[in-house]
């Protein structure tokens, strides 16, 4: 019996915790992303105003360019599969 009054204040006090506002993140500190890299000149549009989005004329590579190649990459051990090489690939 305590059981299922624990499960039913924890299953009403659950959607209380979900409502919680999400932590604020600045657009400075994480670059990258789909976010615009400069907030709006004018402010945020207004109800009414004409928005227009266009494509980017980066292809894929040059808006998200890989990483370096490392000089050195260590044998994979069991399991891992990033960041090493194969053994007998040299």
């Amino acid at each position: 019996m305590k059981l299922i009054a624990l499960a039913a204040a924890l299953t009403l006090a659950s959607p209380a915790l979900a409502q919680t506002p999400p932590a604020t993140m600045t657009t400075v500190s994480q670059p990258g992303g789909y976010a615009p890299a400069t907030m709006w000149v004018n402010g945020a549009p207004q109800p009414g105003d004409k928005v227009i989005f266009q494509p980017s004329t980066l292809t894929p590579s040059e808006a998200f360019p890989p990483p370096a190649p490392r000089a050195h990459y260590p044998v994979c051990k069991k399991g891992q599969t990033d960041e090493c090489i194969q053994r007998g690939s040299h």
